[in-house]
């Protein structure tokens, strides 16, 4: 089973949605704007992709600037900012047998198929 976290509105989630779906992939379809995950399955996601929290923050959303740019945050609180503001969490990540990518670009899920 493949897991994406995959926000609809987004081309590059689109465009690696549709690459799982032409390889045939069994697919776990997490629209995570609507269906945030837990803050143990983030820290899971972290430990697969093996970045830490801010590597996973897209730092242009006006949230990100508005409450914690420029600011000095722990790991958990650049989690609980994702969990929060779940729109701050880079997409599209794939979830695949103990690994995981982020689809930017698309052809990264190449890697773990």
């Amino acid at each position: 089973m493949t897991t994406i976290y995959h926000n609809p509105r987004c081309s590059k989630s689109r465009q690696t949605l549709q690459l799982l779906e032409d390889k045939n992939e069994d697919l776990n379809i997490v629209k995570y704007l609507e269906e945030p995950p837990s803050k143990a399955e983030l820290k899971e996601i972290l430990n697969l992709l093996n970045i830490k929290p801010i590597a996973l923050v897209r730092k242009n959303e006006q949230v990100w600037k508005d409450n914690y740019k420029g600011k000095d945050l722990t790991q958990e609180e650049i989690i609980d900012a994702m969990i929060e503001n779940p729109k701050l969490i880079e997409r599209p990540i794939i979830v695949k047998d103990n690994k995981a990518t982020i689809g930017r670009p698309p052809e990264n899920v190449l890697n773990i198929l």
